[in-house]
């Protein structure tokens, strides 16, 4: 690695990073923004880097939004997450976006100079806790676990799942929004989740969508 770009909004942040990087890649050139808009304007002056470094939680949005510009403009730049969120709701959007790497900013820095090092030999740059994380989203749920939806439950599933409101639900299973606001309160309860972003990961997990 000859050219990286660091995106994190915390100075401490970016003199941390800049060091793993030094250490991992010895002549290695850099640059440090520390917001959204800094970056794209920053790529648009400059050749896209051969490695970014990007922290998701940023003033003026996600990092995520970062990594998926970096893949359509430079799909050569391997986007690494650094950041300090190591759930779901991070992780693999981050992942979808094209991430090839997720490292966790709680480790110690040597931690993160053997995972960069690592690049080299064509490891793929994940701290433990997200590779556990990681296998176990795909490890199959024992089936004594599994919820116990009812057809007409999968399916009102199902459709929450794609981003379909309660009212287009009811149109596409030809039943009335109230009885779709039920089935949702019953889905809600065996899975044992309060909100429409749980339920469509659990829909996941269920091979539902």
């Amino acid at each position: 690695m000859k050219t990286a770009l660091i995106l994190d909004d915390v100075a401490d942040s970016q003199i941390w990073l800049s060091q793993a990087l030094e250490a991992a890649f010895p002549g290695i050139t850099f640059s440090c923004t520390g917001s959204l808009a800094e970056a794209r304007a920053w790529l648009s002056a400059k050749p896209a880097p051969e490695l970014a470094l990007i922290d998701l939680g940023l003033p003026d949005g996600s990092g995520v939004e970062l990594i998926a510009h970096l893949n359509r403009i430079s799909p050569k730049t391997l986007c690494l997450v650094a950041t300090i969120f190591d759930d779901n709701q991070h992780l693999f959007p981050a992942l979808r976006a094209g991430a090839q790497g997720y490292l966790l900013k709680d480790q110690p820095q040597e931690q993160i100079i053997e995972l960069l090092e690592g690049i080299a030999q064509g490891r793929p740059p994940l701290s433990p806790a997200v590779a556990r994380k990681m296998l176990g989203y795909f490890k199959p749920s024992p089936q004594h676990n599994q919820p116990q939806l009812t057809d007409r439950e999968n399916e009102v599933l199902r459709c929450i799942a794609k981003g379909l409101t309660l009212p287009e639900t009811a149109r596409m299973l030809a039943i009335s929004p109230h009885t779709v606001s039920g089935y949702v309160k019953d889905i809600y309860r065996k899975l044992n989740v309060s909100s429409r972003a749980e339920a469509a990961l659990s829909a996941q997990q269920m091979g539902l969508v």
